[in-house]
């Protein structure tokens, strides 16, 4: 139990950091409701499970998919963008949601990098336990998330959702440059 405990900590520790995944779930949430919004932090916690039943199957070749994850995940998150500006007050961006938060997660070289060192340490004694937690511990911060930006539904007017639409749009795009940046400084390297 102290290692399903263990990784339901990390899980939601992981998880809890609002980077891009946390704004596509805080705009589905508020544009479409909790379950839209926990559909996508679904799509995140089941790729943090993929991740950590690789590297708790002993699979080291994960830290050799950063650049290609990097530059998909980059080229993803600039669409995200791209959609996240034009879309209209009461739309969210399209494809953001369980399969978005899914791909971009797995593309995430940090997530591969953290899941290996996590599962080497704090889960190596029983893996599976550790996993179940991690899953679950990330899955609670996606509730949390997605039923606070939920409740804060109705009181955002249509003007302010195309502002929020466009900022997070901004937000999208500098992650996705980042990720690119990444990207080309490992395949110049």
């Amino acid at each position: 139990m102290t290692t399903y405990m263990n990784g339901a900590v990390l899980g939601f520790s992981i998880a809890a950091p609002v980077g891009p995944i946390g704004l596509l779930v805080i705009r589905q949430s508020l544009s479409r409701g909790a379950r839209a919004g926990l559909r996508c932090g679904l799509g995140a916690a089941l790729a943090d499970l993929c991740y950590g039943a690789l590297a708790a199957g002993g699979v080291t070749l994960l830290a050799q998919w950063q650049q290609p994850a990097a530059l998909c995940g980059g080229l993803l998150l600039c669409w995200l963008a791209w959609k996240a500006w034009r879309a209209e007050a009461a739309q969210p961006a399209g494809g953001s949601g369980f399969t978005a938060t899914f791909l971009l997660t797995l593309s995430n070289p940090m997530t591969i990098l953290a899941f290996a060192a996590l599962v080497a340490g704090a889960g190596a004694a029983s893996p599976g336990w550790f996993m179940a937690g991690v899953f679950s511990g990330s899955l609670a911060w996606w509730l949390v998330l997605s039923s606070t930006a939920s409740a804060l539904r109705g009181r955002f007017p249509a003007a302010s959702m195309v502002w929020l639409n466009r900022a997070s749009a901004a937000v999208l795009f500098a992650f996705g440059v980042r990720a690119l940046s990444t990207a080309a400084c490992g395949l110049l390297a």
